[in-house]
């Protein structure tokens, strides 16, 4: 039986609303998953106009009217009733949508622990205006998730996974935060988190930190006394892996189908490449969490919100991974309620 899956709207004053009305005016959502949309009615009914479709959809007032779902007819909403979207204006930071947004994400962590949905993909929301609103989703998952180690984002663009072993930190701390152990941790959560995907023995390659990967320790020891020690412990356990290769190379072969992954040591390393290629078609996965959580890696870009033009395509692939991911975690058995 397919996922139930909960798509948040995401920031009312981003694309969100209008990328989430477009993709559920077309049946194709329905090819992956079951979908239960998560914001408010208001909220939805705007990006409908913005996006200039219409749909059809079914109000659910409460958690427990989920059991009364009819999942042949319209499109459920669980309608939060947080935010009148004609009190804020399209393409602001608004910490009161901030605010309305952090109870989306509530919401379905709310639903993921009682065993009502199997994960959730959400569209774009704004940092800084989840902050002003009271919320910082890290702390959300932090508390409402089992978080093991490695955990951190993935990126995906069609075909390729790309993890990272440093994420939101000065580039200045980039060398001081290698370890044999953190290296290690992001190729496993890469292979693993592919393997959940669908790619049963996925090739990875693994990104060095100094140009010519060091050049036999010229330009930095890194490569010798972190990365390589990673990628041979990670060949012990039966990883696929090769490397490290020089940055400014490792791209060109992974784009050119050699690899299926890439682990990368700091953000911007693989963000760049994956962006230059494909900006719109970009997703992110929260791997190493017990819910399966994926999101477009695009924000929610205030410069077009609101005039109908935005792609709806890494959003739609977003549900497609978390639809894929959710069918082969084993642990998902444990979700099927007297309700479904």
């Amino acid at each position: 039986m397919k996922p139930i899956l909960g798509i948040l709207l995401g920031d009312a004053t981003g694309i969100g609303p209008e990328i989430i009305a477009k993709i559920s005016a077309d049946e194709k959502i329905h090819h992956h998953c079951r979908p239960l949309l998560i914001g408010d009615a208001r909220v939805l009914k705007r990006g409908m106009k913005h996006a200039r479709v219409h749909f059809p959809f079914s109000i659910l007032n409460e958690i427990d009217d989920i059991h009364k779902i009819d999942w042949k007819g319209p499109i459920p909403l669980l309608d939060l009733k947080n935010l009148d979207p004609y009190s804020i204006r399209m393409g602001e930071l608004s910490a009161e949508s901030g605010h309305a947004t952090g109870e989306q994400f509530e919401r379905a962590l709310e639903l993921f622990n009682k065993g009502l949905i199997h994960g959730f993909s959400f569209a774009p929301y704004n940092k800084a205006a989840l902050e002003q609103g009271g919320h910082d989703i890290y702390k959300l998952f932090a508390r409402n998730l089992k978080i093991r180690c490695p955990f951190g984002e993935l990126n995906v663009l069609n075909n390729l996974w790309v993890s990272r072993v440093t994420s939101h930190i000065p580039l200045k701390e980039v060398s001081n935060r290698l370890t044999i152990k953190n290296v290690f941790g992001a190729i496993q959560l890469l292979n693993e988190t592919m393997i959940l995907a669908g790619n049963e023995k996925p090739r990875i390659a693994v990104a060095s930190l100094n140009p010519h990967a060091g050049d036999e320790e010229l330009f930095g020891k890194e490569e010798t006394e972190f990365i390589q020690p990673a990628v041979k412990l990670a060949k012990k356990e039966g990883i696929n892996v090769e490397g490290p290769f020089p940055a400014d190379t490792i791209f060109l072969n992974a784009f050119k189908g050699f690899f299926d992954g890439v682990t990368t040591m700091y953000h911007d390393q693989g963000q760049i490449a994956l962006k230059l290629m494909n900006f719109e078609a970009a997703v992110t996965v929260i791997g190493g969490v017990s819910c399966t959580i994926t999101t477009p890696a695009h924000g929610t870009a205030f410069d077009i919100a609101g005039k109908g033009i935005a792609k709806p395509d890494a959003m739609r692939k977003a549900i497609e991974i978390a639809s894929a991911i959710t069918r082969r975690k084993k642990e998902q058995r444990r979700f099927i309620s007297k309700y479904f």
